[in-house]
């Protein structure tokens, strides 16, 4: 079972992700609401993937992607974007990000990207 952290600076989109990975047999290992949060915890419980959202406050998503993979080359991380944000997924990517999906959640998609990321 895939161990992940969800990273977003709304509790009502956490809140979705958690959902869908639980009721799919993903053990969600925690939350956090900021880059640095998300750093924190990847360090503490080193997840198999995390989900994490483009922009937040006091450290956004490129910057935590590109701190966590500075501490772990393999890190696995999906981005978060909403519609229009192509130019920050494109970033993310070129950070280390390995996936993204786009908000509104639709669960078949968040299941696709974490079950490709976990697998390479």
């Amino acid at each position: 079972m895939a161990k992940v952290l969800i990273v977003d600076d709304a509790a009502f989109m956490r809140m979705m992700i958690k959902d869908i990975l639980e009721k799919n047999g993903f053990e969600v290992i925690g939350e956090a609401n900021n880059g640095l949060k998300a750093i924190e915890l990847y360090k503490k419980e080193r997840p198999d993937v995390v989900t994490m959202d483009i922009t937040m406050p006091d450290m956004d998503g490129i910057e935590a992607v590109k701190e966590i993979k500075s501490l772990d080359a393999s890190a696995k991380i999906i981005m978060c974007s909403a519609m229009g944000q192509q130019g920050m997924v494109m970033d993310a990517i070129k950070a280390g990000a390995k996936d993204f999906i786009v908000k509104p959640f639709q669960p078949d998609r968040v299941l696709e990207a974490i079950n490709k990321v976990v697998g390479q």
